[in-house]
């Protein structure tokens, strides 16, 4: 099997400046805890050291300390059960909830340290690295973005001096099929008392508590300040609803695939993920291709049985041995050869794992080849006639 890779290096200057940030959290921890508890700004020695060092892993990062969100009960995911469980298996889970011990290992954290990039790219990749190296602190969450607040929507905000009660927000959007994202307004009727600056930073905070950061930058284009009322209002905490149907109208919200032919190799076909964004997978930087043979086709040589049922349980054995340290995000079929199109976590260590794993194959000659793309440019070469096609 042919292999080409080029590895990360470990003494990149980034993951040094995350290593260096964990090994001093203790120097800023609990005077972060105490300015919440206490409702106090955080002490100006340690603002400098915390802001220093998240500028270290990344210039276009910034942070912010709180309380972190509380869990609410829901279905039986919360319990850690499936939705189908027995109803035995449902009361011995909530008669384990209800010991002391175990209450207090599920508690929720009391503070939230949370990382924010905005729109670039390459910081929210180092963000999801802080995180996914963060040490185990029951008392802490660490967010690599914003999340979202549906909370604070029902709350006072005091922006540059001037209070505003966010339960008077209403929202309009406006959906553009072809570019995949949303247009976004925002009314609140003091608005029509402030200046400019002041509507605009708080119009994108309320879009902000109610999407989150990465689906902001996912879907939404831009965000307008109304100080006149939609004429079709919505409640802020209804926008994930409106990203969602798009995200279903795009392909229906998982995989598309397109067909077309090359002379003297037959019919080419290609699914990919779509819609797709660089947020879905910030820490999946190492593009791995895996090209295998098959020995079963028709004539457009298309895999036939048994063969399509191999290539099916081969696939779903890659996926499942990666997990959350990687993804397929795409897929190619033609003359006789299929390439699964993956991107994973280099720090993850499931190189080899995924390697001996494609060696397995018996079908036909099988190949890796993989190389860092924190940009993503080979899948989004992939997916330009998906984009032209559908949109997003």
């Amino acid at each position: 099997m042919a292999l080409f890779r080029r590895r990360r290096s470990t003494a990149s200057g980034s993951a040094v400046a995350v290593d260096e940030f964990w090994s001093h959290w203790s120097d800023v921890r609990d005077a972060l805890a105490a300015s919440v508890t206490q409702g106090t700004p955080v002490p100006e020695e340690a603002a400098a050291r915390l802001t220093e060092r998240v500028r270290q892993i990344h210039p276009a990062l910034t942070w912010e300390v709180s309380a972190a969100s509380r869990s609410t009960p829901g279905d039986l995911g919360d319990l850690g059960l499936p939705d189908d469980a027995e109803a035995g298996d449902l009361l011995a889970r909530m008669s384990e909830l209800d010991d002391p011990e175990t209450a207090s290992a599920n508690a929720d954290p009391m503070y939230a340290l949370t990382l924010s990039s905005g729109p670039d790219d390459s910081a929210r990749i180092l963000a999801e690295r802080w995180a996914r190296t963060a040490p185990t602190d029951s008392e802490w969450r660490f967010n690599p973005a914003r999340p979202t607040d549906h909370e604070k929507l029902t709350k006072s905000l005091t922006w540059e001096d001037n209070e505003l009660d966010l339960a008077h927000c209403t929202t309009s959007m406006r959906v553009d099929q072809q570019q995949g994202k949303i247009h976004a307004g925002v009314y609140h009727p003091d608005f029509m008392f402030l200046p400019e600056e002041v509507q605009a930073g708080v119009a994108d905070h309320v879009v902000l508590l109610a999407l989150g950061e990465d689906d902001c930058v996912r879907w939404i284009s831009d965000v307008e300040p109304l100080v006149e009322k939609p004429l079709d209002p919505l409640p802020p905490t209804s926008m994930p609803s409106v990203v969602h149907q798009l995200a279903e109208a795009l392909a229906g919200g998982g995989w598309a695939t397109l067909q077309g032919r090359i002379p003297l190799r037959g019919t080419l076909e290609i699914s990919a993920r779509h819609p797709l964004h660089r947020r879905d997978f910030p820490a999946c930087t190492l593009y791995v291709q895996v090209t295998v043979g098959y020995a079963n086709s028709d004539d457009d040589r298309l895999p036939t049985e048994p063969s399509v049922s191999a290539l099916q349980s081969f696939t779903s054995r890659l996926r499942e041995l990666l997990g959350d340290n990687g993804a397929l995000l795409a897929q190619q079929t033609v003359g006789g050869q299929r390439q699964l199109h993956f991107y994973l976590d280099p720090d993850s260590g499931v190189l080899p794992d995924l390697e001996a794993a494609v060696r397995e194959w018996s079908e036909g000659r099988s190949n890796v080849h993989s190389a860092l793309d924190p940009e993503w440019k080979a899948i989004t070469q992939i997916k330009k006639p998906f984009v032209r096609k559908l949109g997003g």
